[in-house]
């Protein structure tokens, strides 16, 4: 994939949830180093302002807008979108990257509690945002919405139940939304990442053991990197991918062959 040229988003408005750190902040680095206005979302705000601050020294000051918000909350969400048409514009490329895991260990001790939350988070956030997003995409004559699932929702991660059938449903919303919207000029992709190297997956790789128990199951034996995510969500977001939807991208180095 040749790069994309460096302001093929120049005019787009990007909203990125959990775009604070992780996959999210090098997905956000990748829309706006491409000329996209981006807004990022999540729940802690110094953890945004922070982001926001060290993208800004890296692009155009002021192009990278932090938002605070809480993804399961359906009333912070409708704030979310208003404010960034507000303060930025029309939204463009949505990008669900926001995700909570809970109920780890055995499915015989998940509450429902642990049920509302996972649900309220890595499925309603998603669904609420295209409900929000898409009529104006709709009617601006097309948008690309990206979801970042996982390969647990490929194949169940041990002790992770609930989060894996999250990430098979988000999946699922990804073609159904193609199928519904792309007609109308709004595109849906998916990509699964494998190990990352983040915060949210540090159980996995922080422990040498556990880690070289995956980069045995994988054909490019290192661990993933946000950056390995954030060029496929460019291509994604860009013209470049205009006859591409309802597809599901595995970025794991080869773990699930």
């Amino acid at each position: 994939m040749p790069p994309a040229p460096a302001n093929i988003l120049a005019g787009k408005v990007a909203l990125v949830t959990g775009g604070g750190r992780g996959i999210g902040k090098a997905i956000a680095a990748k829309l706006a180093a491409a000329g996209a206005r981006v807004v990022i979302a999540s729940r802690k705000r110094e953890i945004l302002e922070a982001a926001a601050n060290d993208l800004n020294a890296q692009v155009f000051p002021g192009l990278v807008v932090p938002i605070e918000c809480h993804l399961g909350r359906l009333d912070q969400v409708e704030a979310l979108v208003k404010t960034t048409e507000n303060r930025v514009g029309p939204i463009d490329i949505l990008v669900n990257n926001s995700a909570t895991n809970v109920g780890q260990g055995s499915a015989l001790n998940v509450t429902d509690d642990m049920l509302d939350k996972i649900i309220e988070v890595n499925v309603k956030g998603p669904i609420r945002l295209l409900r929000l997003t898409v009529p104006s995409m709709i009617a601006r004559g097309g948008g690309s919405i990206i979801n970042i699932v996982s390969i647990a929702g490929i194949s169940p991660m041990p002790g992770s139940s609930l989060y894996s059938f999250t990430k098979a449903g988000l999946i699922m919303l990804t073609k159904s939304w193609a199928r519904e919207f792309s007609p109308q000029g709004v595109r849906v992709n998916a990509i699964a990442p494998g190990l990352i190297q983040t915060d949210f997956s540090s159980y996995y790789w922080q422990d040498q053991t556990r880690l070289n128990e995956v980069l045995a199951t994988q054909s490019i034996p290192r661990l993933g990197q946000p950056q390995d995510i954030a060029g496929l969500a460019l291509f994604f977001a860009s013209p470049d991918s205009s006859f591409i939807t309802g597809q599901l991208f595995v970025v794991d180095g080869g773990a699930t062959l």
